[in-house]
């Protein structure tokens, strides 16, 4: 049996006397921390460390040298689209790190300070925002520039997208930042869930919480949802504005493959929300039990919410032409200082 907090050991003692409990929330928190302490085998739990890894090591692979071509090179990072596209990258890269450290501290029954997992958390939820807000901007930048084509650099200059990318920065700590007031004025952080710090937990408990709570998350889904729409809508109109330019004749154009990698990695962002709701629906309704709750949120924590991390570099970043260029380039250099002959002896 996984011990994940010192408390779940008097777990039985502790449900004989809910008078000494304070609120049914803790009472739900203590049984739903029974639960998973008794019935997810370490097996596994460490199975679904496999994706997150995986995951990373791809991320840090390919993120890393497309930042290092924007950031390098004046030419791409007077760009608006490429400063977006890094500050998306940045966001991406920050999450995949501080995940997959979280999902390892989990699985190797590392307890946390409360404080520690309160900044843990709430890194993680700025990263995802500032990562899904980024991307969302640059479909919007897509948009301007195909719809708007000679007031573009009026509309976006590279000066004015610096302050859309703090202004990106700020909202993706105020939507959190938000939610984590409401917790800590509804006094919802039990201290065993923070203890263990293990996010699928935590978002059972926020589905099974106070009618503040319960609000609070589900209004920043619905504004994330609200963006995603956003996205699409933009897509659909830009779809239908270009379709007598000839540009979708073949299903091989660039524009077509384009147009389909970029909706693929939005619905890996779309997913996630969606499979969220049909499992709250779901389990408030009793239609499924406890344990498979657990597994549903193990599945879009360490599965759902990482693929569209490590999907856009590959399907994004590496789709413009000076970006892919400039690793080749990077590539060819680095081979040939490999290959280069020795200096003759004099």
């Amino acid at each position: 049996m996984s011990i994940f907090c010192t408390s779940v050991v008097r777990m039985n003692a502790s449900l004989q006397r809910q008078s000494n409990i304070s609120s049914d929330l803790e009472v739900s928190s203590y049984y739903l921390l029974k639960e998973w302490t008794l019935n997810t085998p370490d097996t596994n739990v460490k199975m679904f460390l496999i994706p997150p890894i995986v995951c990373l090591v791809a991320g840090v692979l390919i993120i890393p040298s497309i930042l290092f071509v924007i950031f390098s090179r004046f030419s791409i990072r007077q760009e608006t689209r490429y400063m977006l596209l890094g500050n998306a990258l940045l966001c991406d890269l920050l999450y995949l790190l501080l995940y997959t450290l979280s999902a390892a501290l989990s699985a190797a029954h590392v307890s946390l300070p409360k404080e520690a997992c309160v900044l843990q958390l709430f890194t993680l939820a700025v990263a995802y925002c500032g990562g899904l807000f980024t991307a969302a901007a640059m479909v919007l930048d897509t948009y301007i520039a195909i719809l708007f084509p000679l007031r573009y650099i009026v509309i976006l200059p590279s000066s004015r997208t610096r302050k859309v990318i703090v202004l990106l920065w700020v909202c993706s700590g105020a939507l959190p930042g938000v939610f984590f007031l409401v917790l800590s004025s509804t006094h919802s952080f039990v201290p065993c869930v923070l203890e263990m710090c293990a996010i699928p937990v935590i978002i059972l408990l926020t589905l099974s919480g106070t009618d503040a709570v319960k609000l609070s998350f589900w209004l920043s889904a619905m504004v994330i949802f609200l963006f995603l729409s956003l996205v699409f809508c933009c897509y659909g109109v830009l779809y239908f504005k270009t379709r007598r330019s000839g540009i979708w004749e073949s299903i091989c154009s660039r524009a077509s493959v384009t147009f389909l990698m970029h909706n693929t990695v939005f619905f890996f962002y779309f997913s996630p929300l969606l499979v969220l709701f049909v499992e709250s629906f779901l389990y408030v309704n009793i239609v499924i039990g406890l344990q498979t709750s657990i597994w549903i949120s193990l599945t879009i924590c360490n599965v759902l919410m990482i693929l569209p991390k490590v999907l856009f570099p590959f399907l994004y970043g590496l789709r413009y032409r000076e970006i892919s260029a400039s690793l080749r380039s990077l590539v060819r250099m680095k081979r040939l200082q490999l290959v280069s002959p020795a200096p003759l002896p004099s």
